[in-house]
């Protein structure tokens, strides 16, 4: 758990002859404070260990039921990508994520496409979160309009990261606690369900089922539960605030990655063995008793509705509250980081002296995540539009573009500018890593390789007015070149 050291002592923003920092020409303004267990439980918290719930029903409509063979996959997947993370974190560790390893691993250009693509993942997840809290909460209160408590959530997010990152991780810890503890509670039950009779189906058939499986199948299927791994990659936004530098955060990434890649394959391997008919949810197209399939699964192992709307609430205040919060703060970091090297507006590099927090660019994430997911609640409360699918297949293209950078940049910073001759890690991981989210992108529905693509486009054209303008890219230490 989190000790209130830095807080405590006051302890000033990272010293000025910081190597991590001075030697990519930066003055350290943010606060190093954050120890590996912040960054586990920060992980965590925003990979969100209870995320199955709410896309279940999805993630075993497009597996064909093998739900649990799509998590494995994906777990797979994502370990490949933390790879090439912890290798870039640790030739550049600073705040900034994807932006400044392909930025610096390759070219200042391909760093702004790879920041432009990971945003729609920022963007847009913490509005995620906020559309499906409130209307998950909503079906629990329903005398409270979805709207209040969506403005809710946001505002109670943007104070507590105002005020530094500090009261952020403190409360991440507390929030944590109590999704840990209604996941146990369902894992518990599940076991108890399953002991007393009431399971239902093959205990293999999450995991393999020859009548349904194929490649495609599972490469479409981890399209979908890949928004559960969302998050891990965050903790790199944090370089500057983790007191055990680079190697502490990715090894952080890939300790969080494991731990709730497990976490993810147990619970949907146990809900999956309660599903009343799982043919007639595979071929369902209620959007409804889709969305609705884990606490159905849950009524049912529990044999009565209180372990269902103990889930359903904790789905609602885990996504509207801790998970929304790191998902802010991720976003906030990465504003911070662009700005700083004058690929955004100035506005959003300052830093408070007092609470060494980005203030603006929180500010500015609580605006865009009010209006993204406004504007999305509306068209699912008065257009009927499934602006959740949407929204969530956006987010996974975003991520995964940004990752092929990333896998990108350790093979061009390593290999061939350095000259490695670690031919694991810095080109047969990166390969396959890069292949398999191809693979994934292949497999994903049209909609959303086409919104994204357009995204990608935008962020090309506004590249292009850059250095039509004479504002090309730039990174602090090494140019534009």
């Amino acid at each position: 758990m989190l000790t209130p050291d830095a807080a405590a002592t006051g302890e000033a923003a990272t010293p000025a002859g910081d190597p991590d920092l001075s030697k990519f020409g930066y003055t350290p303004q943010l606060r190093r404070s954050l120890s590996f267990t912040d960054l586990l439980f920060y992980g965590l918290i925003y990979m969100v260990p209870i995320a199955p719930f709410a896309i279940f029903g999805s993630v075993y409509q497009a597996s064909s039921g093998m739900v649990a063979l799509a998590y494995v996959a994906g777990l797979v997947v994502m370990l490949f990508t933390a790879s090439s993370y912890a290798q870039m974190v640790r030739a550049f560790p600073i705040a900034g994520s994807v932006y400044n390893y392909a930025g610096r691993g390759i070219h200042p250009a391909v760093g702004f496409v790879a920041g432009w693509a990971i945003m729609l993942d920022y963007f847009l997840v913490p509005g995620l979160l906020y559309l499906v809290a409130s209307v998950t909460i909503n079906g629990a209160v329903p005398g409270v309009h979805a709207g209040i408590w969506l403005v809710g959530f946001v505002v109670i997010n943007a104070v507590i990261n105002y005020f530094g990152i500090r009261l952020t991780a403190v409360a991440i810890n507390i929030m944590i606690a109590a999704e840990l503890a209604v996941l146990g509670i369902f894992l518990v039950m599940g076991v108890i369900g399953l002991a007393e009779g009431r399971g239902n189906g093959d205990w293999t058939t999450a995991f393999f089922s020859s009548d349904n499986f194929s490649f495609g199948l599972v490469l479409g299927a981890v399209s979908v539960a890949a928004l559960s791994f969302l998050g891990f990659d965050g903790i790199s936004m944090l370089a500057e605030e983790s007191k055990g530098g680079a190697r502490q955060v990715g090894r952080a990434m890939s300790v969080v990655l494991l731990l709730a890649g497990l976490i993810f394959i147990a619970q949907t391997w146990v809900a999956s063995l309660f599903v009343a008919d799982g043919a007639a949810l595979i071929a369902s197209e209620d959007p409804g008793e889709v969305g609705n399939a884990f606490y159905a699964a849950a009524e049912a192992a529990a044999g009565a509705p209180w372990l269902a709307t103990l889930c359903l609430v904790a789905t609602a205040i885990a996504w509207g509250l801790p998970d929304s919060m790191v998902a802010q703060t991720a976003l906030s970091r990465l504003l911070f980081a662009m700005a700083r090297d004058k690929q955004l507006p100035g506005f959003l590099a300052k830093v408070s002296s007092r609470h060494a927090s980005p203030v603006n660019a929180v500010l500015f994430t609580a605006v865009i995540s009010l209006a993204i997911s406004g504007t999305a609640l509306y068209y699912l409360l008065e257009q009927e539009k499934d602006t959740i699918t949407l929204i969530a297949t956006m987010v996974n293209f975003g991520a995964m573009v940004a990752w092929l950078m990333l896998h990108a940049a350790v093979i061009w910073h390593y290999v061939v500018r350095n000259g490695s001759r670690n031919w694991l890690l810095h080109l047969v991981v990166p390969l396959v890593g890069a292949g398999l989210l191809i693979a994934v992108l292949v497999h994903m529905q049209l909609h959303s390789q086409i919104t994204g693509l357009i995204w990608v486009g935008l962020g090309l054209v506004v590249l292009g007015v850059l250095y039509a303008i004479g504002r090309r890219p730039k990174l602090s230490g090494m140019g534009g070149e």
